[in-house]
């Protein structure tokens, strides 16, 4: 097994140090670092068949290098110096309406589409991949993906592929999904994120007891994941010598992540190996990563990196005015030389979870904005808002189902009767919180093209053909149920408890 102590992380901290905290940090770092050592080797022994044992101690030991890091930054208490952190610089995010009008649309077949699909959709109460949900017309978000990238390669007649990162919880589904789309015009490529082993918080060993222990033990590493993952599954070098230059990566459950000409020419011109798109924060994303100028380079700032007294400061818009969408831009031929030389490293996100019997763990993750720091020209890219439209919950796919949209070859337009150019804002209410309840209480979506608010809360069904406009707000008392009838209409009204309607 090749995890031995040369595989480890160097401690780069100075051997000679006074302070005996530091003293006993280090050591104890150096015990777990062996511990963890020997029970990541007895996992890799627990696989018979060689292919799949080499496949294996790769990821573990991947998994190691990233513990090993975690150990040593916490040891030497390693923070972000909140003082040095400003604002972008100004050439730093360049504005949607700077970019070029016209593409050469030959530069698309140099072009590949990533598609981040591991989620579950757990929140939504969802057990299989969440890409398999239904969104519009009885399209999922991967016939809409499919869709998109289809027309973009019969209108421009290029060969824009579609590769699909899965992780352990969603690969077969997906694979059973995908094929659907054989006789489509596209090529679709799937390829597994890691799978690492959940950390035990006291005794900062794995979880699982052999490589084939039950999913629950083990988790998928996050976006940032990504880089490692096309480099192991020989993904990478297979779009290389197809002579692909420029990956495109998004979230699945992004419907606005759709291929923009415009920010692959400015990609191309300006010979930005990485970009990644921003927009303007609004309440509803103050926890999104942000763009901080840090020593005068651009990097990812998250959430879980900012120390607690600096919260609030970090949820304002007036220092930190933007967000990461996760919608990345990479030049394949600069990854495959940062990931040869100097390597990739991201930022570590500690992710506490309890299992289900009650054990604390911690989840060692990275996100895939983080690499922007390791790339030449890189720099943020500030969109329209109608670039970042997920389906986080019940409420966004309530907005997407609705007349506020509709289907252009996939990609959803808004609809030219909107009077206003923003979105109503949805509250749906714990109710409505799974999808199989959501289903349950729509006879029909409403009609909410003249909608501005909709709260929802309590016991509440919905009829067909209801239409709803302005402000309209709905309370059904506990023990109550409001049932709103076939063709309601509802204009500036609060329904309360036990149907009395109130004008706003």
């Amino acid at each position: 097994m090749s995890l031995s102590a040369s595989s480890a992380v160097h401690e780069k901290t100075p051997r000679t140090r006074g302070v005996s905290a530091m003293h006993f940090k280090s050591a104890t770092t150096g015990v777990a670092t062996k511990n963890m050592r020997n029970e990541l080797n007895r996992l890799v022994n627990t696989v018979s068949d060689p292919e799949t044992r080499k496949a294996f101690d790769t990821e573990m030991q991947s998994f190691f290098y990233l513990f090993t890091r975690y150990l040593a930054e916490k040891a030497q208490s390693k923070e972000l110096d909140w003082d040095r952190i400003k604002s972008p610089a100004a050439d730093q995010i360049v504005p949607y309406d700077d970019l070029p009008i016209k593409s050469d649309p030959n530069v698309l077949n140099k072009l590949a589409v990533l598609k981040v699909n591991g989620g579950l959709g757990t929140s939504m109460g969802m057990t299989g991949a969440k890409s398999a949900l239904e969104v519009k017309d009885d399209m999922t978000f991967l016939d809409l993906t499919v869709r998109q990238i289809e027309h973009l390669n019969t209108t421009h007649r290029v060969d824009v592929p579609l590769i699909l990162m899965t992780s352990f919880n969603t690969h077969d589904d997906t694979l059973r999904i995908i094929k659907k789309y054989a006789n489509q015009q596209l090529r679709i490529t799937t390829f597994n994120q890691s799978r690492y082993p959940r950390i035990d918080k006291e005794t900062l060993l794995p979880l699982p007891r052999s490589a084939q222990d039950d999913k629950s033990k083990w988790y998928p590493p996050g976006h940032g994941d990504l880089y490692n993952a096309l480099m192991h599954s020989g993904v990478l070098d297979q779009l290389l010598s197809e002579g692909k230059e420029y990956l495109f990566v998004s979230n699945s459950d992004n419907l606005g992540a759709v291929v923009d000409q415009r920010i692959l020419q400015h990609m191309v011109d300006h010979s930005a190996e990485f970009i990644m798109e921003v927009t303007d924060k609004t309440k509803a994303d103050v926890k999104g990563g942000t763009l901080i100028d840090y020593e005068g380079n651009v990097q990812l700032l998250e959430i879980a990196q900012v120390p607690s007294e600096h919260t609030e400061e970090f949820k304002s818009v007036r220092k930190f005015k933007i967000f990461n969408t996760n919608n990345l831009w990479i030049n394949l031929k600069a990854l495959k030389r940062i990931m040869e030389t100097d390597g990739l490293e991201l930022e570590i996100i500690v992710n506490p979870k309890v299992t289900e019997d009650g054990v604390s763990v911690i989840q060692l993750e990275t996100a895939a904005g983080a690499a922007i720091r390791h790339f030449k020209n890189a720099r943020g890219i500030n969109v329209p808002r109608s670039r970042f439209l997920p389906v986080k919950s019940c409420s966004d796919l309530l907005l997407i189902k609705s007349d506020i949209y509709s289907l252009e070859h996939g990609q959803l337009a808004l609809n030219p009767n909107r009077m206003f150019g923003t979105t109503p804002v949805i509250k749906l209410g714990d109710h409505f919180k799974k999808i199989a309840q959501f289903q349950k209480r729509f006879k029909k979506i409403p009609k909410i093209i003249e909608l501005d608010h909709l709260t929802v809360t309590g016991d509440v069904y919905f009829g067909r053909n209801v239409t709803l406009r302005g402000t309209v707000i709905v309370v059904a008392n506990e023990g109550q149920r409001i049932d709103i009838p076939d063709g309601c209409v509802l204009e500036n009204r609060l329904l309360s408890g036990n149907l009395t309607m109130t004008e706003l």
